[in-house]
């Protein structure tokens, strides 16, 4: 496994990964998903045998994105990074590049709070393992304009 910094070539593959895990991540466009990326202030990817097999996309606070789930952090955290996104292509899903990716994320930061959400409904209960596993605690929840119900949560860095 090889963890690195994406590019803007990667597009296609993290469409295809984002749009193969609808509904636990939200569909988007590679339109939308190159502007996630410029926002992101960590975009890794994780490889196999040279191959792009999942990603996950980072922001710092203030920035212009609508998202709702962003912008309950934003309007609460001042020292915070929000996952936006992250994931694996089916067959690397369960292998523990997850754990490492978060690890790495949490290595590359010096913010306070590492947030998230994770869908209750339509419900994503394996994620909801995976993150309490993790150290993430639910701080919230909300009903996005899109009607899904997530729980909004965050680990304490420091």
């Amino acid at each position: 496994m090889l963890m690195r910094d994406l590019a803007s070539n990667d597009l296609h593959v993290m469409c295809d990964i984002n749009q193969a895990n609808v509904p636990a991540l939200g569909d988007e466009t590679s339109e939308s998903m190159d502007q996630l990326l410029r926002w992101s202030s960590i975009a890794l990817g994780v490889e196999v045998s040279g191959t792009l097999v999942g990603f996950c996309l980072v922001m710092q606070p203030d920035l212009p994105y609508a998202s709702a789930n962003y912008r309950w952090f934003d309007d609460r955290y001042r020292d915070f990074i929000y996952l936006d996104r992250v994931g694996f292509a089916t067959a690397y899903q369960g292998r523990g590049y997850g754990s490492a990716l978060y690890a790495e994320i949490e290595r590359r930061t010096g913010a306070a709070h590492f947030t998230l959400e994770v869908n209750l409904d339509p419900p994503n209960e394996g994620s909801v393992r995976f993150h309490q596993r993790h150290g993430f605690v639910e701080v919230g929840q909300q009903i996005t304009p899109s009607g899904k119900l997530v729980s909004l949560m965050a680990k304490q860095l420091r």
